[in-house]
């Protein structure tokens, strides 16, 4: 592929089948280092076939990547190498959480009042990842059922290639020690840091009902978030999830009643929702087609999305506890810590198109924060996305759910609302 001329602005191909596909140049923070990522960092949008948004060449390139063996390598190594810490470029690492947790404690790492010092998942794979979404169509494929076990394995092999490390909590509400003058309440620290804080007194009374949430939360939300950031224009919050991993009712994702049903599985690796390509994609999604979106409908023309989205727009995810959070805390990390970093794609294939999450891998100098018994008012927020690419405001910030070591064995597990929300200025 020529990258060059795609990222002079080839934003738009037109298909045989006359469908277009939108194809976003890559828009890399200045002095940011090249993504760890399959063709160059540019969008799949850019293999287009016949309006399928480049899951087949997605697809095939999970394929060639399972055969050149490298993530199987990695699996190899750490099978092979002696019991006790592993020795990384970026530090010492531990196959287990009680591994980690051993040498914190033996270390007697130094923690500030208000944090605690706690394991981290972080990958140690520095390759693109291919992740088959639940609803892809190959899982319920008979014919494919050979193909869809390999991508299975795979899948799981690559939940294995990843390492805990040992990494200290701030607590958030305590920004303003360690930037003085800087209130975690504020947009400047949104901007500043890719997290903050903020307040609602909901009047939903049942997260687990998916239209009360759309119809109550999400009008919440988007107040919330006109009100945090006085530029802003507008804002859409598009879904959300329900998380409790001891909820024993029967709810399940329904897409097409817009119900993301509850997860009962915390996303415990050190990994960002969106990235350079993905940011842009899934706004343009939403504004002219609505894909997957649980909110208000969007109705926007080709070129009044190419209008909206030549001003400044962010991602923001906002997360909000059902009830205090006791134990598996949200934990969020510092932009600054980490802008000089590459991230590492991780490619959702769906059946109409390729997602882009990003993962991590571990350094000393991560500035993490968290909120100690985050109460139900309080919703933390991280930047997943922002289109200001000058290096003057954060990208993003990673993130993470941890297990808190000084909880309560019995501290019931975390249960929040996450809505994901777009905002323009």
């Amino acid at each position: 592929m020529n990258q060059v001329k795609m990222e002079k602005g080839n934003k738009a191909k037109v298909t045989e089948t006359g469908l277009s596909a939108y194809v976003p140049s890559l828009e890399l923070t200045e002095g940011q280092p090249a993504p760890i990522a399959a063709n160059g960092g540019l969008s799949y949008m850019s293999f287009d076939d016949n309006g399928d948004a480049g899951t087949a060449a997605a697809m095939e390139a999970a394929f060639t990547q399972i055969a050149s063996g490298k993530g199987q390598a990695v699996n190899d190594m750490l099978d092979n190498a002696d019991p006790g810490p592993i020795e990384t470029k970026w530090g010492t690492g531990f196959r287990s959480y009680d591994e980690c947790l051993k040498y914190i404690r033996s270390a007697d790492i130094e923690v500030p009042e208000g944090g605690l010092a706690l394991p981290l998942h972080y990958t140690i794979h520095e390759q693109p990842t291919y992740s088959i979404v639940t609803s892809n169509a190959i899982w319920r494929d008979p014919a494919r059922k050979e193909d869809a076990a390999l991508l299975r394995k795979d899948e799981d092999d690559n939940g294995e290639r990843t390492l805990y490390f040992p990494q200290v909590m701030r607590d958030a509400r305590r920004i303003g020690e360690y930037y003085p003058g800087l209130s975690p309440t504020s947009p400047e620290c949104m901007d500043r840091l890719g997290v903050s804080l903020a307040h609602c007194n909901s009047k939903c009374k049942n997260f687990y009902d998916a239209a009360e949430v759309e119809r109550v939360f999400y009008p919440e939300i988007e107040k919330l978030l006109l009100d945090f950031f006085p530029n802003a224009t507008d804002a859409l919050v598009y879904n959300h999830d329900v998380f409790d991993k001891d909820y024993s009712g029967g709810v399940t994702e329904d897409q097409d009643n817009k119900d993301p049903g509850v997860n009962k599985r915390y996303a415990n690796i050190v990994h960002n929702d969106l990235n350079d390509n993905s940011g842009r994609v899934r706004c343009r999604e939403l504004l002219t087609k609505n894909l997957r979106n649980f909110g208000r409908e969007q109705n926007y023309t080709e070129d009044e999305a190419d209008a909206k989205m030549s001003r400044r727009f962010v991602s923001i995810n906002l997360a909000k506890p059902i009830e205090t959070v006791r134990q598996n805390p949200f934990v969020l990390c510092a932009w600054p810590s980490f802008a000089n970093q590459p991230y590492i794609t991780n490619y959702r294939i769906y059946d109409d198109r390729v997602g882009e999450t990003t993962r991590f891998t571990y350094r000393p100098e991560h500035e993490w924060y968290w909120f100690p018994n985050q109460r139900p008012t309080e919703v933390s927020m991280l930047k997943c996305y922002d289109s200001v690419t000058d290096g003057s405001v954060s990208r993003w910030s990673f993130h993470s759910a941890a297990i808190d070591p000084t909880a309560p064995d019995d501290a019931p597990c975390r249960k929040n609302v996450v809505v994901r929300s777009y905002i323009f200025f």
